[in-house]
């Protein structure tokens, strides 16, 4: 009988952790162009978020791998952050305070660190991000989701620590 209850136990012990795992490896967000049918001059080609879920009250770090054949001097970037389709932020930053300018031919990466209010909603965030020129000219345009943890920061630290 005891056998039975161990096996019990070591198979549902089995079964959280095949649950468990998917949440713990890395995941990689998948980055779509605005416009499928407009070849943009800077090509997203990967982005990186760090810690990814987002952590509530956190810095996360945004790092856009890109490429471009143009050389870029200045420039902005618009974000546009959406929450169940409805727009919840909108900012603009200048190109060369998130990454080395001018820009030169080849492969860059913009990243912006950011936290986020420990009052933000947990659940899944749409951001557009638009790479301007100096004179307003689009570069580049993409779209990701991202998502946002249910426990704050700390209350995860002090789970882990219990």
């Amino acid at each position: 009988m005891a056998a039975i209850l161990q096996l019990k136990l070591t198979l549902s012990l089995i079964f959280v952790a095949f649950l468990l795992l998917p949440s713990i490896q890395a995941k990689t967000t998948k980055v779509e162009p605005c416009d499928v049918k407009t070849k943009y001059a800077v090509k997203v080609t990967g982005v990186d978020i760090n810690p990814n879920p987002v952590s509530r009250g956190k810095p996360t770090t945004f790092s856009i791998s890109a490429s471009t054949d143009k050389l870029i001097s200045e420039g902005a970037m618009d974000i546009e952050v959406k929450y169940f389709g409805i727009s919840v932020h909108s900012e603009k930053f200048d190109l060369c305070k998130e990454t080395s300018c001018p820009v030169g031919a080849g492969n860059f990466v913009i990243s912006h660190t950011q936290e986020l209010p420990g009052i933000t909603p947990p659940g899944t965030y749409t951001l557009k991000l638009k790479m301007l020129e100096k004179n307003g000219k689009e570069l580049s345009c993409v779209h990701f989701d991202f998502s946002i943890g249910f426990w704050y920061a700390d209350e995860a630290v002090a789970v882990a620590d219990i």
